[in-house]
């Protein structure tokens, strides 16, 4: 099983995949994650009872007025068929600018307060399984430190 850690200055979150479910958004994930793109980018998007937004490589500079819009300079099609595509806490999801558009930008939920409308529009492909906590302390311009990968 691969998990990851996300490391940010709020703390450590500790993520498990939907390998089966949305394999090549985990795949994606995983190799932007072992190259370093996530290092140092900002959750840029973040609303309280609804998700924390990061993996835009323009958010490196909070200031660029494209923050939001960037990717990895390639698209992913959306995995929406699985069984896992239910946006509750803790769920990474892939954000996306419409259906066969995401690439690196991906978001965690707060809550299943306000996601419901989410569900087989955007790819679940994670979950955090330690470390909620740290969501909710996470504000606007929060750096990803590092994301690390563990292969078992």
């Amino acid at each position: 099983m691969t998990t990851a850690e996300i490391q940010t200055p709020k703390g450590i979150m500790k993520v498990s995949f939907f390998e089966d479910d949305a394999p090549v958004t985990v795949e994606n994930f995983i190799a932007l994650s072992k190259k370093g793109f996530y290092d140092g980018l900002a959750f840029h998007r973040v609303i309280p009872d609804f998700v924390i937004q990061g993996g835009c490589p323009l958010s490196k500079d909070m200031s660029d007025p494209k923050v939001g819009a960037g990717g990895p300079g390639y698209k992913i099609n959306c995995e929406l068929t699985g069984g896992n595509q239910y946006h509750d806490r803790g769920v990474l999801s892939m954000a996306h600018a419409g259906r066969n558009t995401g690439g690196s930008q991906f978001f965690i939920c707060h809550s299943r307060n306000n996601t419901k409308h989410l569900d087989r529009q955007h790819t679940c492909f994670g979950k955090v399984f330690e470390g909620l906590d740290v969501i909710d302390k996470i504000r606007q311009g929060d750096k990803i430190e590092k994301i690390i990968i563990h292969e078992e």
